[in-house]
């Protein structure tokens, strides 16, 4: 497995809709979280910050939250993106998603201070509609999983 993400999906993504505070590369306060292919499987690799904290030396649950959430997103416009012929920073601006539903289980408390890999899967249910099942570690502890709808993001999110 890779420890890095080369070029993320969201580096594709038009600067009108990369505010998210999740993964939004133009967001100064957000998490800038990154999204990338592993084989057939995808990467989002982040290091909680000491505001992340829950508890001292543990990261709040709502940080994992997140980072299930945007993977998932990222994850599903990586699947459409390759469907479609394409590949990060083949210069075609990839396919928009936005959360449908978000499920999250949280299995072993997650430590401060080391990266967390979030692992996905990737699986089409509809011609707009993806399920992505994340798995996020702490090293090699699994420290959460969690599913992802994500819904090709509507024309009414566009702004005229």
């Amino acid at each position: 497995m890779v420890d890095y993400v080369k070029h993320a999906i969201q580096d594709d993504y038009s600067d009108e809709y990369s505010h998210c505070y999740g993964c939004g590369r133009l967001n100064e306060e957000g998490l800038k979280l990154r999204t990338g292919w592993n084989g057939d499987k995808t990467l989002t690799i982040y290091e909680p910050r000491a505001e992340h904290t829950a508890i001292p030396g543990f990261v709040y649950g709502g940080l994992i939250g997140s980072i299930i959430d945007c993977h998932g997103t990222g994850s599903a416009a990586l699947a459409l993106h390759k469907k479609n012929g394409h590949e990060p920073g083949d210069g075609i601006e990839p396919p928009r998603f936005v959360t449908g539903s978000l499920h999250v289980d949280f299995l072993k408390p997650t430590p401060q201070e080391v990266p967390l890999k979030a692992i996905g899967t990737v699986e089409e249910i509809h011609p707009k509609k993806w399920k992505v099942t994340t798995e996020v570690y702490a090293e090699d502890t699994l420290c959460a999983k969690g599913e992802v709808i994500a819904v090709v993001m509507p024309d009414t999110f566009l702004k005229k």
